[in-house]
């Protein structure tokens, strides 16, 4: 199975900027673009193939001819024709709403869906630009009620300063939300759950305020996460992967390539997503190749035991797996 390409879902949000047009050589692209959705089979925003013999297939529509071979054996499983993961470029060219998302559990019982447990891997970051993840101190389910009632909400939560290379690890039912100014790649369960507890007063196209979910996100909050632990400390190495997220949902590795390098994934049961954050970079399984660049994202069958990373300028690829 040759290396899968898929035409971005670019989307205009209140809080989106021009980033993701110049990162993608996007030439008189929409304005207020806030995320490019990678690989996607949300219902209604599912990706569509752009190379090869199955351009033009849906992602879910692949996954209903090949099964298994596409996921992996334990993935179809369990998931079914459900693709798990949803990659995203995000410009927040202004600041996101402060919210949070329910888990498994919560979102199934609730919206009949999964949750959504999420990472971010920073592309690049303005002077001073800032996220926020987890508490900074202990509060109450009552005192959460009464802060954002009052406005001072935010004066509970860990803000980090934010540089290119960062990576943060958000949990379902930690409380977040990305700053003015930081750019980021988004790994995340296949879900478009977001509880919104504070928007800034900010008011949609048609001039409301955009819907809040104080009560809701009750439920879906973890009071215990008392962070300081969301920032993912690793090391870069040339030309091997270093491991930056494992949880139940996906591992992420961050590789830097500067000659060629063999992926084994013989053992593993699982697709590969690959995303291009700099540089440009071959991907070749067997004799199929294709060029990855600054910007954008493969998809490898679950069936594919090697794969050569075959360098044209240094460049730096996530991997991601279930």
């Amino acid at each position: 199975m040759y290396p899968l390409k898929f035409n971005p879902i670019l989307k205009q949000t209140i809080w989106g900027g021009n980033k993701i047009n110049e990162l993608k050589h996007i030439q008189n692209g929409l304005p207020s673009i806030g995320e490019s959705w990678e690989i996607s089979a949300v219902e209604g925003f599912e990706s569509v193939v752009t190379n090869g013999k199955y351009k033009g297939y849906t992602l879910t529509q692949l996954i209903k001819l090949m099964k298994e071979e596409l996921v992996g054996e334990d993935i179809y499983t369990r998931f079914g024709d459900k693709f798990p993961l949803l990659v995203k470029f995000i410009d927040a060219h202004d600041d996101l709403s402060i919210q949070v998302h329910p888990d498994d559990n919560l979102a199934m019982e609730r919206h009949n869906s999964l949750g959504k447990t999420e990472m971010w891997y920073v592309l690049g970051a303005d002077k001073d630009a800032r996220l926020i993840a987890g508490f900074s101190r202990k509060i109450t389910p009552k005192q959460y009620r009464e802060m954002v009632s009052d406005g001072t909400f935010a004066d509970s939560l860990q803000t980090y300063y934010v540089k290119e290379g960062d990576v943060y690890y958000i949990p379902a039912g930690r409380v977040h939300s990305l700053g003015k100014g930081t750019m980021v790649v988004e790994v995340q369960e296949t879900s478009d759950l977001t509880y919104r507890i504070f928007d800034y007063n900010r008011k949609d196209k048609d001039g409301n305020l955009r819907t809040l979910h104080v009560s809701e996100s009750v439920d879906a909050i973890d009071f215990d996460d008392v962070s300081g632990e969301a920032k993912i400390a690793y090391h870069l190495s040339e030309n091997e992967p270093v491991e930056i997220v494992s949880s139940p949902k996906f591992t992420t590795s961050v590789y830097h390539v500067t000659e060629e390098i063999t992926c084994d994934y013989a053992d593993l049961d699982s697709f590969v997503i690959l995303i291009c954050t700099k540089g440009v970079c071959k991907v070749a399984v067997n004799k199929a190749e294709e060029t990855l660049q600054a910007g954008e994202t493969l998809l490898l069958a679950a069936s594919t035991k090697e794969v050569r990373l075959i360098p044209e300028s240094e460049a730096t690829l996530l991997e991601v797996y279930a």
